[in-house]
């Protein structure tokens, strides 16, 4: 079997894009793979609601930074930036399959001693969940917003 190439530096954007703004993670990673270039050892994921089949993705990745929409409790549009113990506090609050699955993930490797060096998560309490492709208008201007965030935090990790 052919072992995949693991980026030294991932970019996981999670949701369920047809939950409206559920899938903000994912339409973020598709804004950056659209209007940007990434080296090599930068890899943009788009995670859907895979959960733990995202393993093999992330395993041996050194920086991960995932993009999600987080219901915080707080007024839709609301920014979140979480790091470390912050980051397992809101994925033990959630109860949706990806959440849980991307959680799962990072206790399955820091368990088995492969955990990742550096975990951040960016995201924005969702204005919608109901049904539909297409995030809402004021959730679709945050892409631009949060590129720039994912940028900033790759400048800082030097991706």
């Amino acid at each position: 079997m052919e072992s995949l190439y693991v980026a030294e530096i991932t970019v996981l954007g999670i949701g369920n894009t047809i939950l409206s703004d559920e899938g903000f993670g994912v339409k973020v990673v598709e804004y950056l793979r659209e209007n940007y270039n990434f080296p090599e050892n930068v890899a943009l994921i788009d995670g859907g609601t895979l959960g733990v089949e995202l393993t093999h993705f992330i395993v041996g990745t050194q920086k991960l930074l995932i993009i999600d929409s987080i219901d915080g409790g707080a007024e839709p549009g609301t920014t979140f930036h979480l790091r470390d113990n912050e980051l397992f506090k809101h994925f033990t609050q959630k109860i949706s399959a990806h959440e849980i699955g991307v959680q799962d993930i990072l206790t399955t490797l820091e368990i088995t001693g492969k955990k990742i060096p550096v975990v951040e998560l960016i995201g924005a309490q969702p204005f919608s969940l109901g049904a539909g492709t297409e995030l809402t208008p004021p959730m679709q201007k945050l892409l631009p917003v949060f590129a720039d965030k994912a940028l900033e935090i790759l400048k800082r990790w030097n991706g």
